[in-house]
């Protein structure tokens, strides 16, 4: 977990891949444990900490969500798998049930975040936050994302 976060303490989540499986305010079906509406989950702090990299040159709510859409359409590897972005940092899955499950959290985490992420993003008329997107140009570790 990281260092900033909020749920540093929080023992007792069951894992898979070495990585929690944090409770979400989700209505999506996945194996992740049901939150309180009224607490803060993960995707509601990794948006307060997220870079909008992916939403750069997208000027309307249409555009930014056909973005994400696209985003969403994409493969979800596993640890282990070509194309995991994060080698190394989570364990390889000791079983094919445990990478589906850690695939399906994935997946709902993306879903979820999605959603909301847009909704801050873009103000209710549909143009991009420019307080919120500023930063979606710069660098971050010394590269830019696309």
């Amino acid at each position: 977990m990281v260092y900033h976060s909020s749920f540093v303490d929080d023992g007792g989540v069951n894992r898979a891949c070495g990585c929690p499986l944090l409770p979400l305010k989700s209505h999506i079906k996945g194996p992740a444990p049901v939150s309180d509406q009224d607490r803060t989950d993960i995707v509601d702090e990794a948006i307060t900490f997220f870079r909008a990299n992916r939403l750069e040159g997208c000027r309307t709510l249409a555009e930014g969500t056909k973005a994400i859409i696209n985003l969403g359409l994409e493969n979800v590897p596993v640890p282990g798998e070509s194309g995991f972005p994060f080698p190394g940092l989570f364990v390889i899955p000791q079983s094919n049930k445990e990478a589906e499950l850690f695939r399906n959290y994935l997946k709902q985490i993306r879903e979820e975040t999605s959603g909301r992420l847009l909704s801050v993003a873009y103000r209710p008329n549909g143009t991009p936050n420019k307080w919120w997107l500023a930063f979606a140009k710069r660098k971050f570790m010394n590269v830019i994302t696309r």
